[in-house]
């Protein structure tokens, strides 16, 4: 159980300090915040913006992640967000691919700025360039982008026209961090493949990106979809620098706690904290999920805090799997023959219902994964996680 001893700010009244949130309490917490306590009926275009964007390195994972949190998900629907260019894919948060709306897009985008340019500095992309002006640079690839999409590899060599004794994918790189840009379709639609073809932010949307975007405002919607949390967890999550300063602008719009190890938590007043003891079902997770990414401290969601096992391969039939709320396996579809099979490596022991439970839900994966076969199994193995 959790121990209070609140304060209250004299100005706001809001709780100050005070109740120690185990790791249990901090898990059922995240869970109802991402959706994943009970699926929800809700709009695509509203929960992507409700979780600040998805994970979408491999372009299948948002599906699956969507899958699992929204009552009667059709892939479709997010595919139809996509060519309409209402959702996105582009590099925001720990400068890593993500699905997010078009309006969170002109917005997150700027924010990160800082972190793409702080990022490419520190690689050898940067090191290969050294002494191009970066100016000329940025205005060389938006003109090259904005003519038509091009992947990285078309868009070096053309740059490699202008600075022949230069390393093209360096350049290309450089360009892709430092000029705000999206991937087009049909990279990402459910079902189809293509390369990743980049054009800017702006001449895709049709819309000039944010000149004065809200770092605050930023955090507030990481505490809504992500709390309670640390600031070194919001550093984890986002990439920015400065977030002590964003917190205590914030702190009299906040509730605080403590996590058993005495480091303060902030979150919003009205957030969801359920009882630790909610049930929780299990949930599929894709290859890559920002639940599982976006803090320094992931015992709320990996018991004991180890390492994040990440599945050997990409492709988008992979993932890991939440048992009890915490991380608790890994699985993957195999295709054989005209039959696919959900192999779940079990990490830790599963009482006889927790089994059950991860094998009826398996089958509702590969129905939804696996629509193209009709002959589906669910295999279990022993894993040490």
């Amino acid at each position: 159980m959790a121990h209070t001893s609140e304060q209250f700010s004299a100005a706001t009244g809001i709780p100050t300090s005070g109740e120690v949130l185990g790791p249990r309490a901090l898990n059922r917490a995240l869970l109802a915040r991402q959706l994943l306590l009970q699926r929800e009926k809700r709009l695509v275009l509203e929960t992507i913006e409700h979780l600040v964007g998805m994970q979408a390195q491999v372009p299948g994972n948002p599906y699956v992640a969507l899958w699992s949190r929204l009552d009667g998900f059709q892939p479709e629907e997010l595919s139809h967000l996509i060519v309409e260019r209402r959702a996105v894919r582009t590099t925001v948060m720990r400068t890593t691919i993500h699905l997010v709306s078009a309006d969170d897009c002109l917005t997150l985008r700027p924010l990160m700025q800082s972190v793409m340019v702080r990022t490419l500095a520190n690689t050898a992309w940067a090191r290969n360039i050294e002494g191009v002006e970066t100016a000329s640079l940025i205005a060389a690839g938006q003109t090259l982008l904005e003519e038509q999409p091009h992947t990285r590899a078309e868009l070096g060599t053309r740059l490699k026209e202008r600075w022949p004794d230069r390393d093209a994918a360096s350049l290309a790189w450089a360009v892709s961090y430092l000029v705000p840009v999206v991937q087009v379709p049909p990279r990402g639609l459910w079902g189809k493949s293509g390369q990743a073809r980049l054009t800017t932010v702006e001449s895709w949307l049709g819309r000039p990106l944010d000149a004065d975007p809200s770092p605050d405002e930023m955090v507030l919607r990481y505490l809504a979809a992500f709390g309670p949390a640390g600031t070194a967890d919001i550093r984890t999550w986002a990439g920015l620098a400065g977030v002590r300063e964003i917190i205590e602008r914030l702190r009299p719009r906040l509730v605080t706690f403590r996590d058993e190890r005495g480091h303060e938590l902030f979150d919003l007043p009205d957030a969801p904290r359920p009882d630790p003891e909610t049930p929780a079902p299990p949930r599929f997770l894709p290859e890559y999920d920002n639940i599982l990414l976006s803090h320094d401290d992931r015992g709320r969601i990996i018991r004991d805090n180890r390492g994040l096992p990440m599945p050997a391969g990409r492709g988008g039939e992979l993932g890991s799997l939440l048992v009890d709320g915490f991380l608790g396996g890994m699985w993957r579809i195999t295709r054989d023959r005209g039959k696919a099979t959900l192999v779940i490596d079990a990490g830790g022991s599963w009482t006889k219902s927790e089994q059950w439970a991860v094998a009826e839900e398996g089958a509702r994966l590969l129905t939804f994964m696996a629509a193209d076969v009709q002959d589906h199994g669910v295999q279990f193995r022993t894993s040490d996680l």
